[in-house]
């Protein structure tokens, strides 16, 4: 059968649709929107007999709008914002995390802004989002991070600065700089930039690197307390410091030179520190025993000369007897570890004694003092 010959529609009238039956409802049936209006309307009537238009209805009216007005004033601080209420565009009060109360538009407004997150900007580098490896990637900015050292060298510094809003300084930070973080990564570069014109290239790359990130926070904060910025510097961490990429390879070579120089160096200090001492010590040994033997000697020809001297001394008084005296001393100092033989001639020069003489048998042999116990004696023959 067409659709044209049913009546109400290419479906027909009714619940029928163009197979034989309607649509069936499944479920309890929706609300009808107009019902709800009209018994809406009804007990408004019952509240207001006049109508809303009587002086109990816009009376009604207008203390709603004024309780909505009222409770309009309620906002929440959450745990990293913090509130700043302001009067008619002045500052005000600060308002801590958690539900607090201003008047309401257009008295009062409140600005809340991330005051306790600590807030990351990199300087050298940029952070890119990379769709294809699902994360960021660095890109190098060489117009941010070469910079000139105190020895006329060019360093390659890339950092990265913590820093958040003062406490009692979200005020300053909302009123005092128009762009906050564009302020503190000029302000970043700036102190960078004149720290590392202060110092070497070799500290900044070695030992430095603290003292540095240190000097740079500090200036930062002196500058930015200056601006009235309200912003606090918490750290600066130096991500990468190299020598720019064109002459990475020769400052290496420079580098190794450097410490091959310092090696042989500190290799020549060790042997001179093991060799000098010694020689020192050589030296004044040597000294010393000179020393000792110029005041022996000097004792001696002291004594002798003092020996002497008295010696002449009593010379002077008696010399016959001294001669002899000195003499006999001398001989006996000359001979008396010497062998003797005393030959008494004849004196007319007669031939009476033996032609041999048998000088062997008639020097007796000398006994060692020690087993004698006496000096030995001398031996002659007689006249």
């Amino acid at each position: 059968m067409p659709w044209k010959n049913q009546s109400g529609g290419p479906w027909g009238s009714g619940p029928k649709g163009p197979w034989g039956s309607g649509p069936q409802p499944i479920g309890p049936r929706p609300p009808d929107l107009e019902d709800l209006l009209r018994r809406g309307q009804d007990r408004l009537q019952q509240f207001l007999p006049g109508g809303f238009f009587s002086g109990f209805g816009i009376g009604l009216i207008i203390l709603g709008i004024v309780v909505i007005w009222l409770f309009s004033g309620v906002f929440r601080v959450q745990s990293e914002e913090l509130g700043i209420v302001m009067r008619f565009g002045k500052y005000v009060r600060d308002a801590q995390p958690g539900l607090n109360y201003h008047l309401p538009y257009p008295i009062e407004t409140v600005l809340l802004p991330k005051a306790l997150r600590v807030n990351t900007t990199s300087i050298g580098m940029t952070l890119i989002d990379d769709p294809t490896r699902r994360g960021r990637t660095k890109r190098d900015v060489p117009e941010e991070s070469l910079m000139l050292t105190g020895d006329e060298n060019i360093v390659d510094v890339e950092f990265t600065v913590l820093w958040r809003i003062k406490p009692s300084g979200a005020a300053d930070y909302l009123f005092n700089i128009q762009n906050p973080e564009g302020t503190v990564k000029a302000v970043a570069e700036s102190a960078m930039r004149e720290v590392i014109g202060r110092s070497n290239i070799q500290p900044i790359l070695t030992a430095a690197r603290t003292a540095t990130e240190t000097a740079v926070q500090e200036l930062m904060q002196k500058t930015l307390d200056r601006y009235g910025s309200g912003i606090l510097v918490q750290q600066v961490q130096m991500e990468r410091v190299n020598p720019p990429a064109q002459v990475i390879e020769a400052f290496n070579d420079v580098q190794n030179a450097k410490i091959d120089f310092e090696r042989l160096q500190n290799e020549a200090q060790t042997y001179a520190n093991r060799v000098v001492p010694d020689a020192r010590g050589r030296a004044a040994q040597i000294t010393q025993s000179a020393q000792g033997y110029k005041q022996q000697t000097v004792a001696e020809a002291k004594g002798q000369s003092a020996r002497f001297l008295k010696v002449y001394e009593e010379y002077a008084k008696a010399k016959d007897v001294t001669r002899e005296r000195i003499y006999l001393e001398t001989m006996e100092h000359i001979l008396g570890g010497s062998e003797k033989l005393v030959f008494d001639g004849n004196a007319t020069g007669k031939q009476g004694v033996v032609p041999y003489l048998p000088l062997g048998e008639l020097t007796p042999k000398r006994q060692s003092p020690a087993t004698t116990g006496s000096a030995p004696q001398e031996s002659g023959a007689t006249r």
